[in-house]
């Protein structure tokens, strides 16, 4: 099968390219199909409307339609946020098509309900390619699936200039929708306790994805008399984005859950040290440097005190400032490149 199969069909959730709902995973498939052309692939995206992972029926008749439209044998990359809500289409058509489910997340994560029929689904189609070590490792555990199914193809970074953040390191970043997922309760309890320092942290993040959530978080904010430190911008992608970290000294993540963590490489690609929650997969995105030194913290998740230790740390050690950021720039110098993670994706693709 190796190098005959050189065109692939990717099905992937309707608002790929939204700029008011980025996420990793939008991001991963945008530069997974980019990247795929790039190489010789014949790439046919195939944005399917719904609301994913919890489709109505004209959804999942839409998907079936559109499988069942394909030619026999034909390779239909699937993201795992359709893929994992709609078994029973993607089972009547894994015998026929040559299925490859790209798992960012799985829905058994977060819903114990969902894991028999995603473990079924995933077992029947032939490869799975997961974005970190952790979810691979997870499926194994959790799904017993054949480890020769599952592969792993991490994220690709982007190296970019330095960021220039300040002198005193005071420039605090959050990347992320504001959802309790991302902990933003957390971070905004850890920084009221830092109040005798001066620091400043920007939010990025959809205040839309859980609106009640986005309120609840600013008003904790004007109770904890934060208002002139902490500042939410809403989505912010291209330049803005690149300023936003370019202005950064730090990038503070307090998630509950990651299975990787593609914020954490994005600031690394600037050199930028990170402050993170020890959950899923983000030990794995943060790494090390080649000389075995950490490129930030890492705390354990829901701990304010920790978390706000860490962040305190920070701000009154200039060694520390110093250690990790000679470590994140020697980082940077080893993240996985966009080319490598398609080779990867490519090699699922093709049964290599």
């Amino acid at each position: 099968m190796a190098g005959a199969v050189r065109a692939v069909h990717v099905v992937v959730p309707d608002g790929l390219d939204d700029p008011a709902r980025p996420s990793g995973g939008n991001r991963y498939d945008r530069r997974l199909c980019t990247e795929l052309a790039a190489s010789g692939w014949s790439v046919h995206e195939h944005p399917v409307a719904g609301a994913w992972p919890h489709p109505a029926g004209p959804d999942l008749d839409a998907l079936a339609r559109l499988l069942g439209a394909l030619p026999d044998r034909a390779v239909a990359l699937v993201d795992g946020l359709v893929a994992s809500a709609a078994p029973e289409v993607i089972g009547a058509h894994g015998g026929r098509l040559r299925v490859v489910v790209l798992v960012h997340l799985p829905l058994g994560v977060e819903a114990p309900s969902r894991r028999p029929p995603e473990a079924r689904m995933l077992a029947a189609v032939t490869a799975v390619v997961t974005t970190s070590r952790w979810t691979r490792s997870w499926l194994l555990e959790e799904y017993a699936l054949d480890p020769g199914l599952v592969r792993v193809a991490t994220p690709g970074a982007d190296r970019s200039p330095p960021a220039t953040g300040t002198a005193s390191g005071s420039s605090l970043l959050c990347v992320g929708a504001v959802t309790p997922t991302k902990g933003h309760d957390l971070l905004v309890d850890a920084l009221a306790g830092l109040g005798d320092l001066a620091w400043q942290c920007t939010c990025v993040g959809s205040l839309e994805v859980d609106p009640a959530f986005a309120h609840r978080i600013r008003t904790r904010v004007r109770g904890s008399g934060l208002e002139d430190r902490l500042a939410f911008t809403g989505p912010l992608t291209g330049a803005d984005l690149d300023a936003a970290y370019d202005a950064a000294d730090v990038l503070v993540l307090p998630s509950r859950r990651e299975t990787y963590g593609m914020v954490v490489t994005e600031a690394l690609a600037r050199g930028l040290p990170v402050i993170a929650t020890r959950t899923g997969g983000t030990p794995e995105a943060l790494g090390r440097a080649p000389d075995g030194g950490p490129p930030g913290l890492l705390v354990p998740p829901e701990d304010v005190a920790a978390l706000s230790r860490a962040v305190r740390g920070w701000l009154t050690d200039p060694g520390l400032r110093a250690r990790t950021r000679r470590a994140a720039a020697s980082r940077r110098e080893t993240l996985p490149t966009w080319p490598e993670t398609a080779t990867l994706v490519a090699a699922a693709l093709e049964g290599r």
